[in-house]
């Protein structure tokens, strides 16, 4: 894969593959005339990535669906390849190839933006890594439970927020949900297997189950649904069931279209073409004061001070597995061979080691950036640590 050159095409191309292998880069016309406008407005020219990282993600929180989020997917193509790669090599069966899981892990952008906190001194690529890892490996395991379920598992296990997701996500009126869902809960009432284990090929319901959850559902509608209609019968809750699970399944892992794939059959056009674009914000409102950017770096390097000081405080045993887990990428079991000690103790003590991390660092965010700790700050602060520590035993001396 070819490195970047350059600002404007950093923020405005995309990985383009043929089947599993990476062929170039494809340039979005959108994004290349709206960044060399903006570069145009600049009384001196501005080379630096991180400037621009900033100032498009300042763009995009003020309006999501923008050209900026456009710039910054651009911008982590690197990071979504090598977080796929590495996920293929070390986790997926076979099922999915490279291309397939980038794919997937695109998608997770968003969630990337939405969490990111840039006044915590971290850079974007870095944090969107950790986070690009993790949820790729969760899609992969929750599609493998999805492949493997019959309909009738799949919906005893689904929950009902999930459901409903699934079902906005198909389109269905309020009305069409609400039906819906009452049927799956008198499915999940009246179905219950015999068997305690081996569910995951569950067989669809006799017709005696049928008939009942289709009495339960026309007793209970005229209760719980805001339009009861007309009674249902066995074969029209069935058809219902199979509809959500099939939602279910469409919205737990959708197709994936390559961003450069053709768009119709007459080759008209391709899926990036096609972005969402709204109108270009003016950067002269816009830009990043120079000033921000050095409060960040110097945050930066206070968290690694604060880091570092509790690096040191731990006991030489406790550095040693850290140091171990993290430089080496050494398995926990593979560390208790090495120290002559059982993996539990090896378990036990990384965790603890990075509790005491985890702690140092949330009451430095909270006593000197003034952000009050809650379960979410705390998840960002944990992932902000974990990119710190493999960044810190890859490059000691930094």
């Amino acid at each position: 894969m070819r490195s970047r050159q350059g600002i404007t095409e950093l923020f405005t191309t995309f990985l383009q593959f043929d089947a599993d292998r990476v062929i170039g880069w494809a340039t979005d016309s959108k994004l290349r005339r709206n960044i060399l406008n903006c570069q145009a407005r600049l009384s001196e020219p501005e080379n630096s990535e991180t400037f621009w990282v900033s100032y498009w993600y300042k763009v995009w929180q003020k309006q999501t669906e923008n050209l900026a989020r456009g710039h910054l997917s651009a911008y982590l193509q690197e990071v979504c390849f090598w977080a796929a790669k590495k996920t293929v090599v070390n986790f997926s069966s076979g099922q999915y190839t490279l291309s397939d899981c980038f794919q997937m892990v695109t998608t997770s952008t968003d969630k990337v933006l939405k969490r990111f906190k840039p006044e915590m001194g971290f850079n974007l690529k870095n944090y969107a890594s950790a986070i690009f890892s993790s949820e790729l490996k969760e899609m992969l395991r929750q599609q493998n439970e999805v492949d493997i379920s019959t309909n009738w598992r799949l919906l005893r296990r689904l929950s009902q927020k999930r459901l409903v997701e699934s079902l906005q996500n198909a389109g269905l009126s309020a009305d069409t949900i609400e039906r819906y869902v009452l049927a799956w809960k008198c499915y999940q009432s009246l179905y219950a297997p015999q068997q305690s284990t081996g569910t995951r090929k569950l067989a669809r319901p006799d017709d005696a189950i049928w008939t009942a959850i289709a009495q339960l559902y026309n007793f209970q509608r005229q209760t719980q649904l805001s339009s009861p209609g007309a009674e249902s019968s066995p074969e029209t809750i069935e058809k219902w069931l199979v509809a959500c699970a099939k939602a279910a399944r469409a919205y737990l892992y959708p197709n994936m279209a390559s961003l450069n794939a053709p768009r119709g059959d007459d080759d008209s056009g391709e899926f990036q073409d096609f972005l969402p674009q709204l109108k270009q914000e003016s950067l002269l409102t816009e830009i990043v004061a120079q000033e921000e950017l050095v409060e960040r770096q110097s945050q930066q390097s206070e968290i690694s001070s604060v880091l570092l000081a509790a690096l040191n405080e731990l006991d030489a045993e406790a550095q040693n597995i850290v140091k171990l887990y993290y430089s080496e990428n050494l398995k926990q079991q593979e560390i208790a061979k090495q120290l002559g000690v059982k993996q539990y103790t090896v378990s036990r003590r990384l965790t603890k080691s990075k509790d005491v991390l985890l702690l140092k660092l949330a009451n430095w965010t909270k006593e000197s950036l003034h952000i009050s700790l809650n379960s979410q700050v705390l998840n960002y602060i944990n992932t902000v640590l974990e990119e710190w520590l493999q960044a810190h035993y890859s490059h000691p001396s930094v």
